[in-house]
């Protein structure tokens, strides 16, 4: 289960986008609490709520940006408008919000049911509600919410991570990130973590214990090529650069559609201000790892037109940058219910985490590292 904190407001218009929703038979005001004397009126405009809503929070002049507009979302129908609605109703008093004057809005027009809170951050009082490590708060009450236990869903995803077939400590490491863990190595162990939060380790022995067991799936490589070249055609390859800096820094709508659809992450690995020089398969459904040349080059991969142009004196210019790309004017209210249509294969929180690892013995890409190998006086050798 998935819980947002989308953009805070100096207006709301969350109530006007999801009121729309509404209007256009896409959602259901399922609940409306704390708003006083509006509670006892009927036939009620999305214009009375946010003029309320605006009038307590300008008991507060330092609160510039008063509006706070959550989204909870299951996956598929797991759970119910009426389960959403009590999640959302505890998760509010969890998070020191249950006695603000708040809406519930049901949205049923993607996949994957989701609830909408809309709300103030500034109290009765004039006070602004703490809002301290909220995105780490808004997870752990979720979590106390639907009964979920941090320490042992970890443990869990250890033990599972055990069973993949991976070839180095490297790639096991990426398993677990991918699911949103950050792994901190210590002299006998890697210690789990999610949101700063300590919550197991795993012993290096069980993890090289299982790299000796390492045998490569023929027969599953084969299924992913078939599946990369049925919808390379449909899916655009070209690589995208999601941040400046940091490694797997880049995506594209192929290696996003092979996760969302099919539970296979794509891990591009480069340096900072250059293109991508090798990838790896995080294969989720099939319970494996895989480096990326043992599918196909990465040229293929991405497309050969687009590759030659990256190392080409435009590469600025043909690197898609996602943050270049045209933003909405209200990107609170265009919050991309598509997010909700994609919901990710593994549970995990907003967004995949940039995973920062060393893959010095995973790198498999002779052509880039090569000439660095010579230099040194190195035999070449493959590594894979």
């Amino acid at each position: 289960m998935i819980v947002r904190i989308l953009n805070s407001t100096s207006t709301f218009e969350a109530v006007r986008y999801n009121t729309n929703k509404v209007d256009k038979d896409k959602g259901e005001l399922v609940k409306t609490a704390n708003f006083g004397a509006l509670q006892a009126l009927t036939n009620l405009r999305p214009s009375d709520y946010v003029n309320y809503l605006e009038l307590q929070s300008s008991a507060s002049k330092r609160t510039k940006y008063p509006q706070f507009h959550v989204a909870i979302s299951c996956k598929g129908r797991s759970h119910s408008k009426h389960e959403l609605t009590e999640i959302a109703e505890q998760w509010l008093n969890g998070m020191g919000y249950g006695d603000q004057p708040y809406m519930l809005i049901f949205h049923k027009d993607t996949k994957n049911n989701h609830i909408h809170i809309v709300s103030t951050r500034v109290d009765r009082n004039g006070k602004k509600i703490k809002d301290n490590f909220e995105k780490l708060r808004a997870y752990e009450v979720l979590n106390q919410v639907i009964g979920k236990d941090e320490k042992e869903a970890a443990k869990i995803a250890i033990e599972k991570a055990l069973l993949y077939n991976f070839s180095t400590r490297a790639q096991f490491m990426m398993i677990l990130e991918s699911q949103g863990y950050g792994l901190k190595l210590s002299e006998t162990s890697y210690q789990l973590a999610k949101f700063g939060k300590y919550l197991g380790e795993v012993k290096l022995a069980d993890v090289d214990n299982r790299i000796s067991q390492f045998q490569k799936n023929v027969n599953r490589l084969a299924q992913i090529r078939a599946i990369v070249h049925k919808y390379r055609p449909k899916y655009d390859p070209t690589v995208k650069v999601l941040a400046e800096s940091g490694d797997n820094a880049y995506t594209s709508d192929l290696a996003k559609m092979l996760a969302s659809k099919f539970g296979i992450y794509v891990h591009f690995h480069g340096m900072q201000g250059k293109p991508p020089y090798g990838y790896t398969l995080i294969d989720h459904s099939g319970h494996g790892v895989y480096k990326g040349g043992d599918l196909m080059p990465l040229s293929d991969f991405i497309g050969s037109v687009e590759w030659k142009n990256l190392y080409g004196n435009s590469q600025q210019e043909n690197l898609k940058t996602i943050d270049e790309e045209p933003q909405p004017k209200n990107p609170d209210l265009t919050i991309a219910e598509k997010d909700f249509d994609a919901y990710p294969y593994q549970s995990q929180e907003e967004f995949l985490p940039h995973i920062q690892i060393n893959i010095a013995d995973d790198i498999d890409d002779e052509a880039v590292h090569g000439k660095n190998r010579r230099r040194k006086r190195k035999a070449r050798t493959n590594t894979r």
